[in-house]
């Protein structure tokens, strides 16, 4: 018996090895001709959990978006109109897994973008002004989201609709953002405060102020 399970565990792991690479969406599969684009290099990794409207969605080349990925442009497969660009990505980034990306207007993820996993992004969320009517049946305006290109969005981090983060920013895992996070900026809690941003000619100063200052990399070190 011990034979046999471990032949037919090297079997069935070889078999889903073999299915997760044949699965992957990958330029000039039938799925990623249904995308508004999907450039040369651009993978979506297999399993994969949604994708609704991929017609108004587009993939930067060289992109990874990894497994059980959600992305979602409107309300549903039915619904008429919708954004020609509701959701983009841009190249080379790295999109982790069990990600969700759902848009009804716009976001907008620049180049050289990486999400750890876990990580939410929406334009859109739910009213509760109405106390006669269920929260999930109010819903909310659509406000749009970007990304900054150079940025790093931490593992569970949630971008919240109406968010716009710059360049090169750091946002902490686990942390929801909401609001303006200027280029340059590590960010993090909940809601999402900022923790450190890059000073010119001086380095990456804290918050807090004071003499916590960090070095640009690169940038000479004078000892006392």
């Amino acid at each position: 018996m011990p034979a046999l399970r471990r032949l037919l565990n090297r079997s069935v792991l070889a078999a889903w090895q073999w299915v997760e690479r044949v699965g992957d969406v990958a330029p000039g599969t039938d799925l990623a001709d249904q995308f508004g684009s999907f450039a040369p290099g651009a993978c979506l990794a297999f399993p994969i959990a949604t994708v609704v409207n991929p017609q108004a969605i587009h993939v930067g080349r060289d992109t990874l978006i990894g497994k059980y990925a959600t992305l979602s442009v409107g309300y549903g497969p039915d619904q008429e109109s919708l954004p020609a660009r509701g959701l983009v990505i841009g190249e080379r980034c790295v999109i982790g897994a069990r990600a969700c990306v759902t848009a009804h207007e716009s976001i907008a993820i620049g180049d050289d973008v990486w999400f750890g996993q876990d990580v939410f992004v929406s334009d859109a969320s739910h009213g509760y002004q109405d106390p006669d009517v269920p929260v999930g049946l109010q819903f909310g305006s659509h406000q749009p989201v970007v990304i900054g290109s150079g940025s790093w969005i931490g593992h569970g981090a949630m971008i919240l609709p109406g968010t716009t983060i710059g360049r090169n920013v750091v946002v902490a895992a686990g942390s929801v953002v909401r609001g303006v996070v200027e280029d340059h900026a590590v960010v993090g809690g909940v809601p999402a405060r900022t923790i450190r941003r890059l000073e010119p000619g001086r380095g990456w100063v804290s918050a807090t102020g004071g003499d916590d200052v960090r070095a640009i990399a690169g940038a000479p070190s004078f000892g006392g």
